[in-house]
């Protein structure tokens, strides 16, 4: 078998590190908040990764940390970083070629900056795009995708999640979608699912199924599938 397909009525994609390359920004970010802190940084790095950032600054700050003060600063501060700030391969394109009324950004930052970091990354926004700005208890919880789902007007298991961290791994799950995993995240959350190392590796095309409904084709090498397909 040299493919696998799997169809969906719509794809709801992650930002940072699924759509957009944006590591050094990142790391950036929470350099600043752990040097503030006297935390190391590589320890908030291994769980800060697709979650919100609020949540993050309440989990490592110290007692008492106002959390809405250092969200305030480390946004400001981040969105003025777009220094290396890339697509991830073949990102743009694959989007682009989704309709727009069966697409959707997914993000756990807020809107000002999901509209800074992708164009900078040249990717178009879609229409739908439900950010943190919007969702009080962001990933792991699927309350952001189920909302992505209902504003494209899709049941939850039509449609598929591209994911590349933990946090939104288990989101996707938790809401009943589909979910690939992009890039070389090792974990047990991502065994198993379907992987692909960025967009160069996947195809889209749409038909109409026999109910006359519009579906959306993904085509993947049989080598990136397993647990999902």
């Amino acid at each position: 078998m040299d493919s696998v397909t799997l169809t969906a009525r719509a794809l709801l994609f992650d930002m940072d590190g699924t759509l957009v390359d944006s590591t050094a920004v990142v790391e950036s970010v929470w350099s600043r908040f752990a040097l503030r802190h006297g935390i190391d940084v590589r320890d908030i790095l291994k769980t800060s990764h697709g979650k919100q950032m609020k949540d993050t600054i309440a989990a490592w700050g110290p007692a008492g940390v106002d959390v809405s003060l250092e969200s305030s600063d480390l946004a400001a501060f981040e969105i003025t970083q777009n220094d290396g700030v890339i697509e991830v391969a073949g990102a743009a394109d694959f989007a682009n070629a989704v309709p727009r009324d069966a697409i959707a950004l997914v993000t756990s930052a807020p809107l000002a900056l999901a509209k800074v970091r992708m164009a900078v990354a040249g990717v178009d926004l879609p229409v739908v795009v439900v950010t943190a700005d919007e969702i009080p208890r962001g990933k792991p919880h699927p309350d952001c995708y189920l909302r992505a789902a209902e504003l494209l007007g899709v049941d939850p298991a039509d449609a598929i999640v591209f994911e590349d961290a933990d946090a939104g791994i288990a989101a996707g799950l938790a809401a009943g979608m589909r979910t690939i995993v992009v890039g070389d995240l090792d974990s047990e959350l991502a065994a198993g699912l379907p992987r692909i190392r960025d967009y160069r590796d996947v195809a889209i095309a749409t038909m109409v199924d026999t109910e006359g409904r519009r579906q959306l084709v993904l085509t993947l090498p049989a080598t990136a599938v397993g647990r999902g397909d």
